[in-house]
């Protein structure tokens, strides 16, 4: 219906057969929520778009809570989404929602809770004005932090109010309403709900289970009409006991979340995520960089030096990616070339994307952030390097370097530039098979793909490289020696100062 054929006051509101009464009057959101999620399920829509990999495991578990019309939790580390599914509940609820015109607390038009609205209703009746709510203003959202009062979440006396119409302190006139009763009829989210200071979580415990209010000990029954969601980091929620027994035990699911459990399905993640489309020129993201990208999550959430408790957010991968575009775009701004194509070189670029993102141990500390980051990049580019050129012999490649070779991957050479010292390398190009890539393809290409491939070697230390990134031949390693010939050297030297001393030369 559109918005500006709307029933506009209570008589006309009590004739329209959306909005009728014997169908506004006692549906509550919750079944309000249960009814379009029916719907939804009946017609094969997706029920939250842009939520990928949950399709199999917290998605079902979300739609069991819906359908039960329970209050739910979503327990997961950082970065799985929490806060966005949270929000998507809001496509299950009606287009538009009538309410009292100028109500703090979206009273219904049938059934109004606060003084103010039944005043209003006996005094005008069937022309009591009645405005609209959208979906996305049905969703109230509020991040726990210790200093989050019972006023902010409940309410309190406002004595202005009281002053300005004449009313007594304890009138519910002269309330002002927090943010839970200002989300009635709709959506009330509360993140990082273990932050709560023990009293606010008695108070929402208590609204949930009797339905009533005391704002400055005056008593104020409103059976408020709220779909209460949560989230919490899982550390919090157990092992800390932040949250009051009798509030946990009304909270009728706890939903855990994840991690991508594929490098497939964290690759849709940060495609769909990532800010690509940018309007300069043709951007051109390789698979392989894709999945390096990825793969820096994956290695990460599996190092011993990086903190399990905290996580390694899914946002990790997202802004390294734009990053690495950045300066792929960057490059190709300087160089005026057409085609934007990040490549492996690019990741160095992001660090500091990453060593933000990164919680270590006391281990991962001491080495330093810089120096595990990139121990990560490298065991994640031997990774996927491997999956693409595991039958490929480099041999060639590497007495190329070790005949005094060096390759320099700078952003101030424009990529035809190095295209031209590869061809060089004998046997270069040709390795580049896996990747589709040939003597005739376009320098961006070719360089790219060339760059993995020596990152790659370097990698499993088949080659080496320098501060500058010049990729040079390996290093030997330095013979070690045994204990035995440790001991006879110090014998050696101990002999030969001994004849010093005695004046023997």
């Amino acid at each position: 219906m559109a918005t500006n054929s709307l029933p506009r006051t209570l008589g006309a509101l009590r004739k329209s057969a959306e909005f009728a009464e014997d169908r506004i009057a006692n549906r509550s959101v919750k079944h309000e929520l249960r009814e379009n999620l029916i719907a939804r399920l009946r017609s094969g829509d997706p029920i939250f778009p842009g939520i990928i990999g949950y399709e199999d495991t917290v998605v079902p578990q979300i739609i069991n809570a819906v359908l039960s019309r329970q209050n739910f939790i979503l327990l997961g580390l950082r970065g799985q989404a929490k806060s966005r599914i949270l929000r998507a509940l809001t496509s299950l609820l009606d287009e538009q929602m009538p309410y009292i015109a100028g109500c703090e607390i979206r009273d219904n038009p049938y059934k109004p809770l606060c003084q103010r609205c039944r005043d209003l209703i006996a005094e005008n009746g069937e022309d009591t004005p009645v405005d609209y709510l959208e979906r996305e203003e049905r969703y109230v959202e509020k991040l726990a932090t210790p200093d989050v009062t019972v006023a902010d979440l409940i309410g309190d006396l406002d004595p202005i109010k009281a002053a300005r119409g004449g009313h007594h302190l304890a009138s519910e006139l002269t309330m002002h309403f927090g943010l839970l009763p200002r989300a009635n009829r709709g959506i009330f989210a509360i993140n990082e709900l273990p932050d709560l200071a023990g009293k606010i979580q008695v108070a929402l415990f208590n609204i949930m289970q009797e339905g009533d209010i005391q704002i400055k000990g005056y008593p104020v029954r409103l059976p408020l009409d709220v779909a209460l969601v949560f989230s919490a980091n899982p550390e919090d929620y157990t092992a800390r006991g932040k949250i009051v027994t009798p509030l946990k035990d009304r909270i009728g699911s706890e939903i855990r979340t994840h991690y991508p459990e594929t490098l497939e399905e964290g690759i849709s993640i940060t495609a769909q995520e990532t800010w690509s489309e940018r309007g300069l020129g043709r951007i051109e993201i390789a698979q392989y960089m894709r999945e390096i990208v990825e793969q820096i999550a994956f290695t990460a959430r599996e190092d011993k030096k990086v903190d399990k408790r905290s996580g390694v957010s899914q946002r990790l991968p997202i802004s390294t990616m734009d990053l690495v575009i950045s300066n792929a775009e960057r490059r190709a701004l300087l160089h005026k070339e057409s085609l934007i194509m990040p490549r492996v070189g690019d990741i160095y670029a992001a660090l500091p994307g990453i060593t933000g993102k990164l919680e270590l141990e006391y281990e991962g500390e001491m080495r330093g952030a810089e120096t595990v980051v990139r121990e990560i990049l490298r065991a994640s580019i031997a990774k996927i390097f491997d999956k693409y050129f595991s039958a490929t012999n480099t041999q060639q490649i590497e007495q190329w370097f070790n005949l005094g070779g060096s390759l320099r991957f700078d952003d101030d050479q424009p990529s035809r530039s190095i295209a031209a010292e590869l061809k060089q390398i004998q046997g270069l190009i040709e390795k580049l098979a896996p990747l589709g890539i040939h003597s005739k393809s376009d320098p961006e290409h070719l360089v790219a793909a060339a760059e993995f491939l020596l990152e790659g070697m370097y990698a499993h230390h088949r080659i080496s490289r320098t501060e500058e990134r010049a990729f040079i031949a390996a290093e030997k390693p330095q013979r070690s020696q045994s204990r035995m010939e440790r001991d006879l050297e110090h014998e050696v030297e101990d002999w030969t100062q001994r004849r010093t001393r005695r004046g023997f030369n």
